[in-house]
C-alpha cells in the first residue's frame, strides 16, 4: 500500500481524473466528498470515501486522522455561497469564521488550513498534477480574435488581474473597452450569462489568476461548459491569463468554439 494522500473534493470533472492519476502513481486516495459538490462517482475512484458539508472541520479531521494520512489536497471548487448557511457549519467552525478575517472564499479556506496545519498536516499544492492543464501564451483556435476583441481580451486581463488581487472575482465580460460584468459569489458561467444579457452579441470573457497564486487554496479554471456557456450568451472570444488559469477538456472545448467561429487567446501578463 502506497503512501496515503487526503483529497477534499468539490466540484468539476477533473477531480475523479485526477484522483485516478494520483492512485497511478502509487498513491493511496483518502477522498473527502463536499456535500452538494463532490460528484457521487468518485467513491468508485477512491480508496476510502467520506462525504461532510463545507464546513464540518471536526468530521474531516476525524476521517483523516482514522485513515492515518498526514498530508492533504484540495481539488475541485466549492460555491462560495455557501460560507452565509449556518446550516453547513458544525460549531466550532461557525465560531472560526465569526471571528476570522472575512468571508471570502480565500480567507475561509486559510482558515480551514491553519486549523488542519495546527493539528499536525501538510497542505498540498495540486499546481504539480494539473500542470498539464495550463496553457501557454497564443491562440487555440484556428480563428484568430478579431483587433477589437484582442483589444478588449488585453484590456479585461489588466482588470481581471486587480479584480483577482481584491478578492472580487476572476472573470470579467468586456466590450468595446468597457467592463460590462464582474464575476461574484455566483460564478464564472452565471457572470457570462449575466454580461451577456447586458452587452449584447460580440463581448469578450476573460479570466485571470492573483499576482502571487497560491494554488493550494484555489486553481482559476475554465472548461467545456465555461465555452459552451459564452457561445449561448453569443460571446465572440475566451481570454485566459498563460500559466495560471487551468484548461480543463481543452480538445473538445476548443472543437466547440472554432464549429462557431469564436476565439480562444492565452495571454501572458508581466
Amino acid at each position: 500500500m502506497g503512501r496515503g494522500i487526503g483529497i477534499v473534493a468539490g466540484s468539476g470533472r477533473f477531480v475523479a481524473e485526477a484522483v485516478s492519476e494520483l492512485r497511478r502513481s502509487g498513491l493511496r486516495c483518502v477522498v473527502l466528498g463536499i456535500e452538494g459538490e463532490a460528484r457521487p462517482g468518485l467513491k468508485r475512484v477512491a480508496d476510502a470515501f467520506y462525504r461532510v458539508k463545507p464546513g464540518e472541520l471536526g468530521r474531516a479531521l476525524d476521517f483523516f486522522k482514522d485513515q492515518q494520512v498526514s498530508e492533504i489536497m484540495l481539488l475541485g471548487k466549492v460555491r462560495p455561497g455557501v460560507v452565509f448557511r449556518r446550516e453547513n457549519f458544525d460549531a466550532e467552525t461557525w465560531r472560526r469564521l465569526e471571528g476570522g478575517k472575512g468571508r471570502s472564499a480565500s480567507a475561509i479556506l486559510e482558515a480551514a488550513f491553519a486549523f488542519l496545519e495546527a493539528r499536525g498536516f501538510k497542505v498540498l499544492s495540486p499546481g504539480p498534477l494539473l500542470a498539464p492543464y495550463f496553457c501557454g501564451p497564443g491562440v487555440l483556435t484556428h480563428a484568430n480574435p478579431s483587433p477589437a476583441a484582442l483589444r478588449d481580451i488585453d484590456f479585461g486581463l489588466t482588470i481581471a488581474r486587480k479584480a483577482a488581487d481584491l478578492e472580487i472575482g476572476q472573470t470579467l465580460v468586456i466590450k468595446d473597452g468597457a467592463v460590462v460584468a464582474v464575476e461574484g459569489l455566483e460564478g464564472t458561467d452565471r457572470a457570462i450569462q449575466r454580461g451577456g444579457r447586458l452587452a449584447g452579441p460580440g463581448f469578450v470573457v476573460v479570466k485571470a489568476g492573483r499576482t502571487s497564486q497560491d494554488m493550494r487554496l484555489d486553481v482559476p479554471a475554465v472548461g467545456l461548459d465555461t465555452v459552451k456557456t459564452l457561445l449561448r450568451a453569443k460571446g465572440a472570444a475566451l481570454g485566459l491569463e498563460a500559466g495560471k488559469v487551468a484548461f480543463f477538456q481543452r480538445q473538445a472545448a476548443v472543437s466547440v468554439a472554432e464549429a462557431q467561429g469564436v476565439s480562444i487567446v492565452v495571454r501572458a501578463l508581466g
